[in-house]
């Protein structure tokens, strides 16, 4: 009798493939680097065959051989899970776990609201949270780590179906001693000889708020070399307290009180589109495809009613 590959063993083989990393294949996997390394072996005595080049050093390559099986792989692990999710999905649908993803500028301010809602909502759905940077969380729904994530859009979603929720504004956060802080509103044109904080790379809302000070053609190519660096919005927020810069914060943030206490004030900017757009997004054609969208269009609920005047709506 043929000894077919295992489930798990398609998941080792995927990860390193999408990651090209032991290392960060075996975090995505929830094992040990020394469990992926034996079970891809494993696989590799089972077929009697070389899937990657060990000939090349530490980089992670793969044979012919290897980058047909990881593709054959990919369609038969989607197949396999498939069966299991759509037997579910027509037992009763908006059941069972739900593998959410969400990113750091999102998860602190909108999962108070957000476990309560989908509770409240859907009691039979079981949320499992993972909180990480966009990039990573895609190439974890890529290989089945995850089911769903909510992200910053615009973004490169490659592989992902997405639909926008709402649309989260940006405004300039800076000390309330600034002579900024006096006016209503900030146009963009006046951030040009500010010094601006930002996010480390690997945050979606670096690039976001490079892009809106380009608007106004304040940066020309990459972002100033002076421009400060935090790994997070409340070291943003506490480098702006301490003089450091100004920085554009999402309305989400402002609205959950991170400013609070810290002698830094909001503004609304003008002078050019100046926003992020909260979405849901999950692997294109997967069994649960109507499942997030009516999760999608509960999530709407979660709007602030200031943004009502740029509420999205899916079917546009």
């Amino acid at each position: 009798m043929m000894i077919l590959p295992s489930p798990q063993q398609l998941r080792y083989l995927l990860a390193l493939a999408e990651l090209r990393h032991f290392g960060r294949a075996a975090s995505a996997c929830a094992v040990t680097q020394s469990t992926l390394s034996a079970g891809i072996l494993a696989l590799e005595r089972q077929l009697d065959a070389s899937l990657l080049d060990r000939e090349v050093g530490k980089r992670v390559v793969f044979t012919l051989l290897g980058e047909e099986v990881v593709r054959r792989a990919r369609v038969a692990l989607e197949l396999l899970e498939g069966i299991s999710q759509i037997a579910q999905a027509s037992r009763e649908p908006m059941t069972g776990p739900v593998r959410l993803g969400v990113i750091p500028t999102i998860g602190p301010f909108i999962l108070p609201r957000l476990i309560p809602l989908v509770r409240e909502w859907f009691p039979q759905i079981r949320l499992i949270i993972t909180e990480d940077m966009t990039e990573r969380l895609i190439e974890k729904i890529a290989i089945g780590r995850l089911d769903a994530m909510l992200l910053a859009m615009p973004c490169i979603c490659e592989g992902l179906e997405t639909i926008p929720l709402w649309r989260d504004p940006f405004v300039l956060a800076l000390p309330s001693n600034h002579g900024l802080a006096k006016l209503p509103a900030v146009p963009l044109e006046m951030l040009t000889d500010e010094r601006m904080v930002l996010l480390e790379d690997g945050h979606c809302l670096r690039d976001q708020t490079v892009d809106v000070c380009r608007q106004e053609r304040n940066w020309a190519g990459s972002e100033p070399e002076s421009a400060h660096t935090a790994s997070s919005l409340h070291t943003l927020v506490r480098m702006v307290g301490e003089n450091l810069g100004v920085g554009l914060l999402p309305r989400l943030a402002v609205d959950s009180g991170i400013l609070d206490g810290t002698g830094v004030v909001a503004r609304p900017v003008t002078g050019g589109p100046a926003w992020r757009t909260i979405g849901l997004g999950w692997r294109l054609k997967s069994p649960r495809t109507e499942d997030f969208r009516v999760l999608a269009r509960t999530l709407k609920k979660l709007a602030p009613s200031n943004a009502e005047a740029v509420l999205l709506d899916e079917e546009r």
